[in-house]
C-alpha cells in the first residue's frame, strides 16, 4: 500500500492552510466541521480539534484545510500539524465514519463532444483523480475499478481519466447518439455511490507524481525545460478542454525535433495532426526561434 504524504499549501486567506495528501481520503465527499461536537463523523477532525488553535476543519477528497485562531501563526505550527495528519493516516486512522456520514453526494455529470468524433468527454462536478491515467484495454485497467467497469461496455475502446472528467473512446460500431446517456448515467451513478476510481494500492508508475515530474524536469537541458513550460502554460489547458492531454517526451538538439505524447481525445484524433503542425509547432518555432524545426506526435 502506498504511503500517505502531506504537503503544505498556503491559501488566499492567511488564517487557512491546506494540507494536501497524495491519495484520496474520502469517497469524493466534502465535510466541514466547526467544533469537536460537529466532528463526530470524523475521528481525524476530532483529533485536530484537540489542538487549541484549530477553529474549523474542512475535509475533502485529497486535502484537509484548517482555519486557525489568531493565538498562533501557521509558520510556528504547520510542520507539526502536517506530521500529525501524515502519521494518523499511515497508522490507518479513520477519516470519516461512513455510518455517520451522508450515504450519497449530489453528483452531476455532463457530456461534452470533442474534436475527435470517436471521443466523448464526461465532466463531473467532483475531483476524481490527482493525476492523469490512460487505459487502452481492460488488461491495462487493473488499477482502476471504474475503467475496468467501463470496458464491460462492448463499444469502449479506451478510457482517459483526468482531474474532473473521463474521456471515453468508442469503437466505430456504436454511435454516440445511442450510447451517450447510458455512459453518462453509469459514470454519474458510479461517482455518487462513492465507488473507487483508482485503486489505493495502484502502482505509482501509472501516475506521474509531482515529485517525480519535478525531479525529472531538473535533469533536462534548458531548451527542453523551455518547451515543457510553454506546453504547460499555453497548450495543456486548451487540450484538456477538449478531453485530452499532451506530454513532452524528448527534444533532439541536433535535428531540432520535439516529440510529444498525445492522450485521451487527442490520441488518434483526425484534427490532431493539423493542430500539431499549425498550432504547437508554429508556437514553438516562434517562441524558441532557431531551436525547433519539427514537432512529432506519439499517440498514447
Amino acid at each position: 500500500m502506498n504511503t500517505f504524504k502531506v504537503t503544505i499549501q498556503e491559501t488566499s486567506n492567511p488564517s487557512i492552510l491546506k494540507f494536501e495528501i497524495n491519495q484520496f481520503i474520502t469517497q469524493h465527499q466534502s465535510f466541514e466541521f466547526n467544533n469537536i461536537d460537529e466532528a463526530k463523523a470524523s475521528p481525524l477532525a476530532q483529533q485536530l480539534f484537540y489542538l487549541p488553535f484549530v477553529k474549523k476543519v474542512y475535509i475533502t477528497s485529497n486535502f484537509v484545510a484548517i482555519e486557525r485562531f489568531s493565538i498562533v501563526e501557521w509558520e510556528d505550527v504547520q510542520k507539526e500539524v502536517a506530521n500529525q495528519i501524515e502519521d494518523y493516516l499511515n497508522a490507518d486512522g479513520v477519516v470519516i465514519n461512513q455510518d455517520d456520514a451522508p450515504k450519497k453526494v449530489p453528483v452531476t455529470v455532463y457530456a461534452e463532444s470533442t474534436p475527435n468524433p470517436s471521443v466523448m468527454k464526461f465532466v463531473a462536478n467532483k475531483k476524481l483523480v490527482t493525476a492523469t491515467y490512460e487505459f487502452v484495454s481492460i488488461d491495462t485497467a487493473k488499477a482502476s475499478p471504474m475503467a475496468t467497469e467501463l470496458f464491460h461496455f462492448p463499444f469502449v475502446k479506451s478510457v482517459f481519466i483526468d482531474e474532473n472528467y473521463v474521456s471515453v473512446t468508442k469503437y466505430d460500431v456504436a454511435d454516440w447518439n445511442d450510447i451517450t446517456n447510458e455512459v453518462r448515467e453509469f459514470i454519474r451513478s458510479y461517482i455518487e455511490n462513492g465507488k473507487e476510481i483508482i485503486a489505493v494500492n495502484a502502482p505509482e508508475t501509472i501516475a506521474k507524481t509531482a515529485e517525480k515530474v519535478d525531479a525529472h524536469f531538473e535533469t533536462l537541458d534548458d531548451t527542453s525545460k523551455e518547451i515543457i513550460n510553454i506546453l504547460e502554460e499555453y497548450v495543456k489547458p486548451a487540450v484538456a478542454s477538449d478531453g485530452g492531454n499532451i506530454e513532452f517526451q524528448s527534444y533532439d538538439e541536433a535535428t531540432k525535433t520535439v516529440k510529444v505524447i498525445l492522450q485521451g481525445a487527442c490520441s488518434g484524433c483526425p484534427s490532431s495532426t493539423f493542430t500539431l503542425k499549425n498550432g504547437i509547432e508554429n508556437m514553438l518555432k516562434e517562441m524558441l526561434a532557431g531551436k525547433v524545426n519539427t514537432v512529432e506526435a506519439i499517440n498514447g
